[in-house]
């Protein structure tokens, strides 16, 4: 009789378990799309136009970016929401391991982003990267990264979506409080943006239009042998420029850690499939 109830108690307790990582699944779920319609709120419901004029005063090589990446007369609209597809690395550079992904982001600089990804192939991975948590789960139920609410997160966060709204979002980087841009080399230019304790510098090299062919900077990331966090090279190159409603924008982007050295390799290859303004 005893022998009977081992097995029932392991049913009921597996039961309980695969219960409480679909309730938070669904936690999860609800807390991303929470922060999607905050950040998508963020849109200006009166959007001034671009002109030459905004960025009269910046040097040439930041006007250079700009003036290349928005028309004149184009909405100047902050909050970006990009489509995508493409391969995600889920190993090391002698091995990268990569997988099929697709994914979701909205960007809305400095105020924070969601990036929601899915992997097919293998053990397949999903969850979702935001300025405040990092969670991904295999299978989409069982967690295998649960991260955030720290300062290391949200300082290692917010280098990564400062240096995507130079590629995807260049409305959201225009010179005000807050955000400066400076020369950095006779084809790159530097935006220091600031929040609160935050602060993040990213170099971004123009080619002889304007286009914005690769960035880079120093990230605080814990992506190393030793998994401690600590400034690191990180960077992206960009390419296939398309215009989306007078906004001139890389349809392909590739990046990683460890950018410009020896040990770098792309961990993200991404195709964009559509980049959207959202109505506030």
């Amino acid at each position: 009789m005893s022998f009977a109830i081992v097995p029932v108690g392991l049913a009921v307790l597996c039961g309980l378990v695969l219960v409480g990582l679909a309730v938070l699944r669904i936690l999860d779920r609800r807390a991303e799309a929470r922060e999607w319609r905050w950040l998508a709120g963020l849109q200006p419901f009166a959007p001034a136009h671009f002109s030459a004029a905004l960025v009269a005063d910046i040097p040439e090589q930041a006007r250079r970016y700009f003036l290349h990446a928005i028309a004149p007369g184009t909405p100047l609209l902050p909050v970006t929401q990009i489509a995508m597809s493409g391969q995600f690395s889920l190993g090391t550079q002698a091995r990268p391991d990569y997988r099929p992904m697709t994914a979701r982001q909205i960007l809305a600089a400095p105020d924070g982003f969601v990036w929601a990804m899915r992997t097919r192939g293998g053990m397949p991975l999903s969850g979702s990267d935001t300025g405040r948590w990092t969670r991904f789960r295999i299978f989409g139920l069982i967690p295998v990264a649960r991260l955030g609410g720290t300062r290391d997160h949200a300082r290692a966060a917010f280098g990564r979506f400062v240096a995507e709204a130079v590629i995807w979002a260049p409305a959201s980087l225009l010179p005000r409080p807050g955000v400066r841009w400076e020369a950095a080399g006779r084809d790159t230019a530097r935006v220091t943006v600031g929040r609160g304790e935050l602060c993040q510098s990213v170099d971004v090299r123009l080619d002889a239009v304007g286009r914005p062919v690769e960035v880079h900077f120093e990230r605080w990331s814990d992506a190393n042998p030793e998994r401690q966090y600590r400034l690191q090279p990180f960077g992206a190159v960009m390419s296939d420029f398309r215009d989306v409603e007078g906004y001139c924008l890389p349809f392909h982007v590739e990046a990683g850690n460890m950018f410009g050295t020896p040990a770098y390799y792309p961990f993200f290859l991404a195709d964009v499939e559509e980049i959207r303004f959202p109505s506030p």
